[in-house]
């Protein structure tokens, strides 16, 4: 993914309030979200090239988003792992959070750069192949793109903005409320723009939310919504080349076995 909105233990109802964008080469083939064949357990878009995932969850309440760091010509050098293997690993396996990151963090030579999102209802926590320490996400609202986690690009600081001034609203305006945030394609001034390394002009074709080139630009647009009872609702919106619509799927998951907030936290309703 390329713009990651997240909303964590803020909303009255919902622990996780997740909304983003994939941003990727429009040739690359790619499976709409649904829950995989082989590890039925998870569910989310799949990456056809390499197998692994920007974002998926479990039915077992676990999730997790990575999306690339750009940094000009070094992100473009040629890695041994695809950097949705990450993603996929954590969803597929058993360990925390935490302990997760701590096991793949010696390994980050092996991955072009990244920064990961991995959690559950019990904790989220987040580790960049360019930063030292890994993260505990404290509540509130974060954002991330081609950086580090709530590194203030300008995308990442408007929809920071907008998520929050959505959080007292319930299931359809937060829905709604989220794609709109999603689809903006208002480029931000050049004085904003941050310097990765790719050049003035294609800094600004990347600065907005959805970005609608001719063979690269944003492919899906997703919506997440987890209530502390064990719920989720997930809703995928894809495009193609110039923007255009290319359909969406909706899904409703109870988890299994329940996950529920730890004790102090307030169980939320029902999605």
């Amino acid at each position: 993914m390329c713009l990651i909105l997240l909303a964590w233990r803020t909303h009255p109802r919902y622990p996780v309030v997740f909304g983003g964008n994939r941003d990727e080469a429009y040739e690359r083939p790619s499976a709409a979200a649904g829950f995989w064949n082989d590890v039925p357990n998870i569910y989310g878009g799949r990456d056809l090239e390499h197998g692994g995932t920007w974002l998926a969850l479990t039915r077992s309440g676990r999730f997790a988003a990575v999306t690339n760091y750009r940094d000009g010509q070094g992100s473009k050098t040629a890695a041994p792992r695809s950097r949705g293997d990450l993603t996929a690993d954590f969803l597929s396996g058993t360990a925390e959070p935490l302990p997760y990151l701590e096991s793949i963090a010696p390994q980050g030579a092996g991955y072009g750069g990244y920064t990961l999102i991995v959690g559950d209802l019990r904790g989220l926590c987040s580790f960049s192949n360019r930063a030292p320490t890994i993260q505990e996400l404290a509540p509130g609202v974060h954002g991330l793109s081609n950086h580090l986690l709530d590194t203030p690009w300008p995308k990442v600081s408007r929809g920071k903005e907008r998520l929050t001034a959505l959080l007292a609203e319930e299931e359809t305006e937060l829905v709604n409320g989220l794609f709109r945030i999603l689809a903006d394609r208002g480029a931000a001034p050049d004085a904003e723009l941050p310097n990765s390394g790719v050049g003035l002009q294609r800094e600004r074709e990347l600065s907005p939310a959805f970005i609608a080139g001719e063979r690269y630009g944003t492919r899906a647009s997703t919506v997440m919504l987890v209530s502390g009872g064990g719920q989720a609702l997930f809703v995928e919106r894809r495009f193609g080349a110039g923007g255009a619509p290319l359909g969406e799927t909706s899904q409703r998951l109870t988890f299994q076995p329940r996950a529920t907030l730890p004790p102090g936290k307030a169980a939320g309703q029902a999605v």
